[in-house]
């Protein structure tokens, strides 16, 4: 199976643990990942603020047009750019007049997209293409006991309504948790916004959110949270002492990017995992299964 690859800007930073972790999950699944040439940022979180939505969209259909000779699937990890790359291929689908429009635009550079691409989620490819069971065969550490909760995040499940999931009570995660041998916990927050990029701007909003998130996970009984959001992840984990400060909480909650816990329970290399360079320590919840740093 083979996918072009679209890393975003936030795996070169604050995710690159998710990214290393993409890699190595992907060649012991025997995907085959080929990153777009030349790819730029998506602009999904400020460009259409900045710029407009017609100039954002444009700049990234400007990947899907780079990706089009190939043919193979977009595989998207962070949930911002997918959000931000389907939306996108859904207008060049279904609007006859953006497609001429923003055509003219990707001209300038030498391009031309015709809207032939899937722009797909990681998680929703592991479900759909690979499957649960090829994934439960692949594990060599089993993670019996640990109880997850899986924080899908508002974009990744509402990016293409209906297509990927269940918008109100998505359950991807849940069944890959039990194809890894962990227990999912029951997490009524698992789509509840995270307060996205609002963290420098409007901290107390992302701040309450967190609180909320990692109490519901808390008194669920999660060891670890886990999620396929670069910005959900970043707001849960880095600023997790910030929230205990705020609201008198002791949070010691470990974040990771679901496909580090599925590198975990593959036994794949240590240095894939990435777990130095979480903020919140996840060793402790580890333990069990002979992760030590």
């Amino acid at each position: 199976m083979k996918y072009s690859l679209y890393p975003g800007c936030s795996m070169e930073g604050t995710a690159v643990p998710y990214l290393k972790s993409i890699e190595v999950v992907a060649e012991a699944l025997g995907m085959h990942l080929e990153e777009i040439p030349d790819w730029n940022c998506c602009g999904a979180t400020i460009a259409s603020g900045v710029v407009g939505d017609f100039t954002q969209q444009v700049v990234a259909a400007r990947n899907l047009a780079l990706a089009e000779p190939k043919g193979y699937d977009v595989l998207v990890g962070c949930s911002s750019c997918y959000f931000s790359l389907a939306l996108t291929n859904r207008r060049f689908q279904t609007d006859d007049h953006f497609r001429q429009m923003a055509n003219e635009a990707l001209a300038a550079g030498g391009l031309r997209y015709n809207g032939t691409l899937r722009v797909r989620q990681i998680l929703e490819v592991m479900i759909n293409d690979i499957g649960l069971d090829k994934i439960a065969a692949r594990v060599k550490r089993p993670l019996t006991g640990l109880k997850v909760a899986g924080y899908v995040g508002c974009q990744t499940v509402r990016a293409v309504p209906w297509e990927f999931d269940d918008p109100e009570n998505p359950v991807f995660m849940d069944k890959l948790i039990e194809a890894l041998g962990a227990t999912p916990v029951p997490f009524p927050m698992k789509a509840k916004c995270c307060g996205s990029s609002q963290a420098l701007t409007a901290t107390d909003i992302v701040l309450a959110a967190g609180n909320d998130i990692l109490q519901c996970a808390l008194d669920n009984g999660a060891q670890i949270l886990i999620t396929p959001c670069p910005m959900c992840q970043l707001n849960l984990d880095a600023y997790q002492g910030m929230v205990n400060q705020q609201f008198g909480k002791n949070f010691n909650l470990p974040v990771l990017f679901f496909t580090q816990l599925m590198a975990i329970a593959f036994d794949l290399p240590p240095a894939a995992w990435a777990l130095k360079n979480m903020i919140v320590s996840p060793y402790e919840a580890l333990a069990p299964f002979g992760i030590n740093r």
